[in-house]
């Protein structure tokens, strides 16, 4: 095993501020997060969640230490609004595709996973569904009503806010305001903030999904959910709850309050609450509400590679807003195809070390692989070697700067004092961390054919042996003319690029 190196920091949401990290259990880290709720595609900005989450995961192990990993996946209960109100989405989802909402959630569940496979998202350790813990919930349910915590209406089961201490702390740093609070919309509720721990279907209403429960038949509220999963296959207190920050004013709050009912304790369930931010897309398409957003395919119809999109996220900090556009995932794809190039070049010379194959055997394994994988690869580096591997931990230590990381990266790669395999051996390490796929991606699968291509690969070669021509000529005007002329066909030439042309990605309408 490697040596543990720097102390790992991480921003904890409740106490708004850097903590360090020291597992409850040193044998396991156990880790939560919000999953999706499978009524759409996953926009990009949901996906910066997952980016967000493995870079995680993938510190921890690293670092030594095996991670219990849940994600939930959302089939019931969250509604059109955060704030307790509005319809389910996925009975609204049924209705607006005609299918039943079993086999909408089986659709979208399904190419969630596919979305997060071309991320190089590693897997969870266990995926858990809402519907499948339906008789957990109720009788969830049933102990914080009799804690006390909850009070009937002809809509179902809620929960007074005001039962429980400190409600919404974790919302806003202490003093920063008055309770949390939201428009009080349904008739007969103690406070703003109570919301639906049981919905009772209205009468005459005949839901896809709904249960019969003490309250009546009707479905889970969405909050609900986390809790009992979480708690369920991790225990009343565990290490980490991630989610978006949207989470953390509403969701999170609600859930929080749920376990403190359930406990008997001021224990909030997790012991750091960690919040990825915004992703910002300044042309409106981030909004599944608006019918036209920007998914993961939609990129990759563009001609974008999935992984240009982690490498664009790695990029900023997971607590700043990272803005989204046409200019920055373009930079992103061509900073990839620069590092994928300079990598091959490296395995190239290194040939087949050992340490690369018992690398690639362990590769698909879980728990503390990652650690067993760096100790493989990191074994025989030279004293400046380690020294540049030991700033890349100090980075990832100080709560999870990737962004610091990076460059460290692209310095290996061009370290000429060292050889190709003890570079290729720092990129191994490193890539372990940023999930990039560099030693093993195909250079040639970086260039991806946009939809919206009219020229067959036929013609581009004739346009760029054309070009190659004219260049010996010294008929620059002539080579200009061809490059321009490719490029409005969304194919940018990189001359000297050894592939010699590839699609440049197109995002504008």
């Amino acid at each position: 095993m490697p040596s543990p190196g720097a102390p790992l920091q991480l921003f904890d949401s409740m106490a708004r501020a850097a903590r360090d990290f020291v597992p409850l259990d040193p044998e396991m880290v156990r880790i939560y997060s919000c999953g999706p709720t499978v009524y759409h595609f996953a926009h990009l900005g949901n996906l910066r969640a997952y980016i967000f989450t493995d870079s995680l995961r993938r510190i921890l192990n690293w670092k030594g230490w095996p991670v219990n990993h849940v994600i939930n996946i959302t089939d019931v209960g969250h509604l059109t609004s955060d704030a307790d109100e509005g319809d389910d989405k996925m009975e609204a989802a049924a209705r607006r595709t005609g299918r039943t909402i079993w086999d909408v959630a089986a659709f979208y569940t399904d190419a969630f996973k596919r979305d997060l496979a071309q991320l190089n998202i590693l897997h969870p350790t266990l995926w858990s569904v809402a519907t499948d813990h339906i008789q957990d919930m109720i009788a969830f349910a049933r102990r914080i009503e009799a804690s006390g915590a909850t009070y009937e209406l002809d809509g179902g089961l809620y929960f007074d806010t005001s039962k429980v201490p400190g409600y919404g702390r974790l919302a806003r740093a202490a003093g920063e305001g008055p309770e949390v609070g939201r428009i009080d919309t349904v008739e007969g509720k103690r406070h703003a903030a109570d919301f639906a721990v049981w919905r009772r279907s209205a009468p005459g209403e005949r839901r896809q999904m709904e249960w019969q429960s003490p309250w009546g038949a009707g479905a889970p509220g969405w909050h609900l959910e986390c809790s009992v999963m979480s708690i369920k296959y991790l225990g009343t207190q565990f290490d980490i709850h991630t989610g978006g920050i949207d989470h953390r004013e509403i969701h999170h709050c609600n859930e929080i309050a749920q376990n403190q009912a359930f406990t008997g304790s001021e224990r909030s369930g997790a012991n750091f609450w960690m919040h990825n931010n915004f992703l910002i897309d300044r042309t409106g398409k981030m909004s599944k509400s608006k019918g036209d957003f920007a998914t993961l395919q939609s990129l990759v119809d563009r001609g974008v590679h999935p992984l240009a999109y982690r490498l664009l996220c790695l990029s900023a900090h997971y607590r700043n807003e990272l803005e989204f556009s046409a200019d920055s995932i373009a930079a992103a794809l061509t900073r990839l195809k620069r590092l994928v190039i300079a990598v091959a070049q490296l395995r190239e010379k290194a040939g087949d070390p050992a340490w690369l194959r018992v690398a690639h055997e362990a590769k698909d394994t879980r728990g503390a692989s990652l650690a067993y994988q760096r100790a493989a690869i990191e074994e025989g580096l030279s004293d400046q070697g380690q020294k540049l591997l030991a700033e890349f931990d100090a980075a990832i230590s100080s709560d999870l700067n990737l962004p610091a990381a990076l460059p460290l990266l692209e310095t290996a790669i061009g370290l000429k004092k060292l050889g190709a395999e003890e570079r290729l051996r720092l990129v191994a390490a490193m890539d372990l961390v940023l999930g990039l796929d560099l030693i093993d991606v195909d250079r040639r699968a970086l260039s991806l054919r946009p939809q919206s291509a009219s020229m067959t690969d036929e013609d581009v070669e004739a346009q760029l042996e054309e070009r190659k021509a004219a260049r010996a000529a010294k008929d620059f005007a002539a080579s200009d003319a061809i490059r321009d002329r490719l490029l409005a066909q969304g194919i940018e030439i990189m001359d000297g690029d050894p592939l010699r042309w590839e699609w440049r990605p197109l995002l504008v309408d």
